[in-house]
């Protein structure tokens, strides 16, 4: 069955066309249900009215609920992308310091926690990485993991 959707904007033209064509088939009921014509009338307007109400809450609804997908969608795209421009600060941070550069720290940001794995030369360098990376805006702690191990 092939559908024809309507152009964006034509939801009143689409509500006319509707009320017209219910106003013809009440005009046109050839059944004897005590109304006058003009009551038919009434009726299916009262009736086309009531539908086209019921139709823009629900339009309402359903935008509410896009926005609010929006918005959560949005948020989560964003925490995304501070955690990874977090990370890459510290990263950046880390490798200009003349104790730590040598030295791979892996750096992982979850929702503004930064967590430092891998080796440090002194329990010293330790403490630094985890001063250097706290300084980063946006940072909400630090879990460092970095293991001493002199060489």
């Amino acid at each position: 069955m092939k559908t024809t959707q309507l152009p964006a904007g034509r939801p009143f033209l689409a509500l006319a066309c509707s009320a017209t064509v219910l106003l013809a088939l009440t005009a046109c009921n050839k059944q004897d249900d005590g109304k006058t014509v003009g009551q038919s009338i009434d009726s299916g307007i009262a009736k086309t009215e009531q539908a086209a109400k019921d139709a823009g809450n629900a339009m309402k609804d359903a935008s509410k609920d896009a926005q609010a997908a929006g918005s959560q969608a949005g948020a989560s795209v964003g925490e995304k992308i501070d955690d990874v421009a977090i990370t890459a600060k510290v990263s950046g941070s880390l490798a200009k310091d003349p104790d730590l550069s040598a030295i791979k720290i892996n750096v992982d940001t979850k929702d503004g926690v930064v967590t430092l794995n891998g080796p440090a030369p002194t329990a010293a360098a330790k403490d630094k990485a985890t001063a250097i990376a706290r300084q980063v805006q946006g940072v909400t702690s630090v879990n460092n993991q970095l293991m001493v191990t002199p060489g």
